[in-house]
């Protein structure tokens, strides 16, 4: 099968193997041509304490004129990290451009996780990520993002089966046609749930939590899912080879002494 041309929108960490840094080497890996468009050059990850973000609005303002003359396109694009209302505008008008070529959009909405925001988020990157899920075929918040995004009261405990689907509803409510909920908890299990417009298929997948907070983790499940989805496989199938994927990663780094670097992606490619 022909490899697909993916464009990745996200930040680029000086220090740190997340966003478009762990993403790019895994999809390149396993033999797409991935192109980038940061939205901020950022000196390491947040939870250092200490960070410094270069917010890049006026070279994407500069960059898609450029690239709508010379006619590029991609088969794909997957968005990340939004820092201005300006840059989800821009994105999320460039990503409406391209699906109607037949692009496939996927969004990351990127903004926390233990039921509160990240380090540097606000409410605002919230209203950002609204915007960019409305243009998404395919969406995959985590538990926590998926609540900030439609404004549902966050459970330690988790949620039913039947409310997670609720939860799935809410989310394609908002536009994306299909929505997968990660890290999240159904009738006392860790599991990934999801929604598949192509067959109006529901489901949710267990898996086994390893402690602790890996950062870049959800980057490098979305790059695994994105390239198997990308391959023609059914949406519950890419998940899981997603979700096991991460899994032996994680497995494989659970000593590791700095977790907020990220895992040390090409280090590990071949078991992809």
């Amino acid at each position: 099968m022909e490899k697909k041309h993916i464009l990745l929108v996200n930040d680029m960490a000086g220090y740190g193997k997340v966003g478009m840094g762990a993403m790019l080497p895994v999809l390149s890996y396993l033999g797409h041509p991935v192109f980038s468009l940061p939205t901020a050059i950022v000196s390491n990850t947040l939870d250092y304490g200490k960070f410094n973000v270069q917010d890049t609005t006026d070279y994407i303002r500069g960059t898609l004129p450029v690239w709508k003359e010379l006619g590029f396109n991609f088969d794909a694009i997957c968005t990340g990290l939004m820092f201005s209302d300006e840059q989800a505008r821009m994105v999320a008008a460039y990503c409406r451009e391209q699906a109607e070529r037949g692009t496939t959009v996927f969004v990351d909405p990127i903004m926390g996780d233990g039921g509160r925001l990240y380090n540097g988020m606000s409410m605002k990157q919230v209203e950002l990520m609204r915007q960019m899920v409305g243009v998404a075929d395919l969406t995959f918040p985590n538990y926590t993002e998926a609540c900030y995004l439609t404004d549902t009261p966050f459970s330690p405990e988790g949620m039913t089966w039947q409310e997670t689907r609720q939860l799935l509803n809410k989310l394609t409510a908002m536009g994306c046609r299909s929505a997968l909920i990660t890290s999240c908890r159904i009738d006392g299990q860790n599991s990934v749930a999801g929604y598949n417009h192509f067959d109006h298929e529901y489901f949710h997948l267990e898996y086994e939590e390893i402690p602790g907070l890996f950062h870049g983790t959800g980057d490098l499940f979305s790059a695994v899912l994105i390239a198997h989805l990308l391959e023609g496989e059914r949406l519950v199938e890419s998940t899981r080879i997603a979700m096991d994927t991460i899994y032996r990663l994680l497995d494989l780094n659970r000593n590791m002494e700095d977790r907020y670097c990220g895992i040390l992606i090409e280090r590990f490619l071949h078991l992809l």
